[in-house]
Parts: structure tokens; C-alpha cells; sequence
């Protein structure tokens, strides 16, 4: 008989995973307290458009679906910056022809959810809330739509059940078990800016578009039916102090004039759509012996400013394959490799995330920022064999997190000297480059 398991959380992540683990031959429960979202309305709100990009694509080729996924995404080749005053300005992502993927959350989860339900060694349970794990005996309980409870018995179980998940709560009363949980300051409210006549996009269709404002910035990603999606980050204060209607239109004629002519629901979707926190999330151990292992946000949860919270949530799926590939039957080993390899990777997209809100809300303005950006970009193009952005190697390769973090801090000191040297002019002499390479080995 062929090994069962019990995978909470049907998410991103957990339908990924099942299927991966359906693939192998193994039985598998794949649980979600939500309803089935395939016959629900995916509830607007609380979505963040998500990112697409190197490391998400190349976990679900593994499934066959990278191609479908992304003939309905919109790449952005970079990022659109919108003044005060309305004058627009453009940042590539990387060289010619690179560019990140806008998906929706929804759209995307119910296809893995699809796919996963094609598999005869997978059951999908929907409105089950997970409510007691006894990890050492691989028994998860569940209260059922009925208000009943039931358990099942499992050989081993992941967690793939998001930030407050309740697989980690029994680990967190545990001896020895590190957990921390971070609010960033600023919350966020999704808004809309719909398709103009004809379906016709109101922006730059192929750009992620941010309208930074130091404290506080709005971002709006493209949609295939023409719309963008839109995400206000602020500071709770500031969200506290927006309470008519009155101060809400100010507010936008203010900060975000170019934009609120093109948000006609703009007052209604301000007061309807709910005012949610960000949360980091840092664990370990994330695996128990060979019964239970943490992934995704349960593990991590990441703050969306990278736009690689997905994406390394399905890089932690593809490792775990990687590792039951190599290790057979060996959970232990399995489980422990997995934690080995991710765990100081997560780390450091969990940083490079915190970073990188202030980056956008404050240095895309910043004329020294930009500067070095466009240094950044030239030496990228130059020199594509020595020289490689910490955004290049983040979301357009599939170099380990953490190597791109401190290669990151690397890149600075050497984009620091060119500018002290007051020689952008010089970055093509290959000798005057040749004495600054060491500063990034």
C-alpha cells in the first residue's frame, strides 16, 4: 500500500505540492478550511496581484502548467513611476526582454486545484478546519462543515496552511521551537482602476506601476480583461484618518491625481474593501523526524515587496520533490535536507522584502537612487558575465536567495565607488573596471 499524505492547506503551495506528491504515488488528502473556490466567487479585497517569475515558472513546468499559466499573465519588462504632478517615468527590470508576470491569485490556485482533482490518488476536502495535530502520531483533526469533527490518520503531514497556520501552533509549544512573528507599519487596501471603452488599458499595459510617496505608495498591477489592480500601502495612522468621503477624494487629489481620473469606483471600493496587515513570520526547526514539515507561508511568510512570496513558496515545493528524488523513502533525511536548503534562503527574500518597501515607497524618487539604478543597469548589460544585479539574480534566476542578498550588499559598495569616482562615463573602460571587480568577489 502506498504511503498517505495529509497536505493542510489547499492554497498556492498545497496544490502544488499534492500534485507533485501525487506524481510519485503517493495517496494523498489534500485539506482547505476555505470553501472550493472552482464554485465560489473568489472574494475581491484581499488579493494582491501576484508576480510571476523565474523560480515560480520553472516549479510548475514540473507540472506541465508554466506555458498555460502564462499565456493568460501580463509581463511587466519594469517599473512605471508616477510623480505628484503626473509625469511618468520608467525602471526596466532587467536586460531586454526580461520581465516579471502578472497572475491572479484565484485564477491560479484554481488551476492547480483542477489539476490536482484529475488525479485519482488525490482527495480534495474543502470547509475542513484544521483544529488539532498530534505530530507524533501523524493524526490531524478537523472540524467539518457540519460542525462535526473528524481525524485522519496519515504516515506524514505538511503544512502548507499560510501565516497563523495550525500545524505550526503545536510546534510552537514545543521545547526548543524558535517563532517570531512581525507587523510591518503600513497595512494595505486593494482598488481598482477598471478597462477604459473597448476593454482599452488606462496605463502603460507591460509595467508595474508604483506612485511613490516616502510614508506610503500605491501600486497597480495589469489584468488581461484590461483592468489594474491596485494596492494602496500606508500607515495605519493614515488609513485611521480617512474616514469620509470628503477626506479620502482630498487625499487622492492630492497624492494620486493622474490615477483617481481613472478610478470611477475609487470612495466605494475605499469603504468597502478591507484594510489588511502585513505580517513576516520566522520559524525552526520546520520539520518534526520524518512526521511533519512546515512550507510556504506557514514556514515564512514574507511581506508581498519582492514579489516573491509565490514564487518561493513553490520553490520550496520543488525542492522537496528534488529531495524525495534523492533520498527515497528516507523522511528524515528528506525532511531535514529540505529545512537545510530553504531555510536561510527564506531568510533572506524575507529581508530583501522588508527592504524593498522602502525602496519603492521612497528611493524610486530619489534622484541619487536612480542614478545608481541606471549604473546598475549598464553594468548589467556590459559586463553580463561578471556583473549581476541582486534583482536579477533574486527574480530572474534561480541563484539561492541568500547569494543574491549579500551579493547585493557587494553591488552597492561597487556602485558607490564608480559614483564617488564621478566615472559613469569610464564603466566601459574595461581596465578602469578591471581594478573595482574584487569589490564583488
Amino acid at each position: 500500500m502506498s504511503e498517505r499524505i495529509n497536505i493542510i492547506g489547499g492554497g498556492l503551495s498545497g496544490s502544488l505540492m499534492a500534485i507533485y506528491m501525487a506524481k510519485r504515488g503517493f495517496e494523498v488528502n489534500l485539506f482547505e478550511r476555505r470553501p472550493d473556490m472552482r464554485k465560489n466567487k473568489i472574494s475581491a479585497g484581499k488579493s494582491i496581484n501576484l508576480a510571476l517569475s523565474t523560480r515560480g515558472l520553472r516549479a510548475l513546468e514540473k507540472v506541465g502548467l508554466d506555458k498555460e499559466i502564462l499565456a493568460d499573465a501580463i509581463p511587466m519588462f519594469g517599473r512605471m513611476i508616477h510623480s505628484k504632478t503626473g509625469e511618468t517615468s520608467y525602471q526596466p527590470y532587467g536586460k531586454e526582454g526580461q520581465a516579471i508576470n502578472s497572475v491572479s491569485r484565484g485564477r491560479l490556485n484554481i488551476r492547480l486545484l483542477e489539476l490536482a482533482d484529475e488525479f485519482k490518488n488525490i482527495t480534495l476536502h474543502f470547509n475542513t478546519k484544521c483544529v488539532d495535530v498530534d505530530v507524533d502520531k501523524s493524526v490531524a483533526t478537523f472540524e467539518m462543515e457540519d460542525g462535526s469533527r473528524q481525524t485522519f490518520q496519515s504516515d506524514r503531514i505538511i503544512g502548507t496552511d499560510g501565516a497563523f497556520a495550525a500545524t505550526r501552533s503545536k510546534l510552537q509549544t514545543s521545547d526548543r521551537f524558535n517563532y517570531s512573528q512581525s507587523y510591518l507599519h503600513v497595512g494595505y487596501k486593494e482598488l481598482l482602476i477598471p478597462p477604459g471603452d473597448a476593454g482599452k488599458f488606462m496605463m502603460e499595459k507591460n509595467g508595474l506601476h508604483i506612485w511613490p510617496r516616502g510614508a506610503f505608495m500605491m501600486i497597480a498591477l495589469p489584468n488581461p480583461e484590461g483592468d489594474f489592480t491596485c494596492t494602496l500601502f500606508m500607515p495605519f495612522e493614515l488609513f485611521n484618518s480617512l474616514t469620509s468621503k470628503e477626506a479620502v477624494t482630498t487625499f487622492f487629489n492630492e497624492q494620486f491625481p493622474d490615477a483617481v481620473a481613472m478610478m470611477p469606483t475609487l470612495i466605494d471600493d475605499y469603504f468597502t474593501n478591507p484594510t489588511s496587515s502585513l505580517v513576516t513570520v520566522r520559524c525552526f526547526p520546520w520539520v518534526k523526524t520524518d512526521k511533519l514539515a512546515l512550507m510556504g507561508d506557514a514556514a515564512h511568510a514574507v511581506v508581498p515587496f519582492y514579489g516573491q512570496g509565490m514564487n518561493c513558496s513553490f520553490e520550496d515545493a520543488l525542492v522537496m520533490d528534488e529531495c524525495i528524488e534523492k533520498y527515497g523513502n528516507d523522511w528524515t533525511k528528506i525532511f531535514e535536507e529540505y529545512q537545510k536548503e530553504r531555510k536561510p534562503n527564506a531568510d533572506a527574500i524575507s529581508e530583501m522584502a522588508i527592504q524593498n518597501f522602502d525602496e519603492m515607497a521612497n528611493k524610486t524618487a530619489d534622484k541619487h537612487f536612480m542614478h545608481k539604478k541606471h549604473i546598475e543597469h549598464d553594468l548589467t548589460e556590459l559586463y553580463p558575465d561578471k556583473f549581476k544585479s541582486q534583482y536579477e539574480l533574486t527574480t530572474f534566476s534561480i541563484s539561492p536567495y541568500k547569494y543574491a542578498f549579500e551579493q547585493g550588499k557587494k553591488n552597492d559598495i561597487l556602485l558607490e565607488k564608480i559614483i564617488a569616482d564621478g566615472a559613469e562615463e569610464k564603466i566601459k573602460d574595461q581596465s578602469y573596471m578591471a581594478s573595482l571587480w574584487h569589490l564583488i568577489k
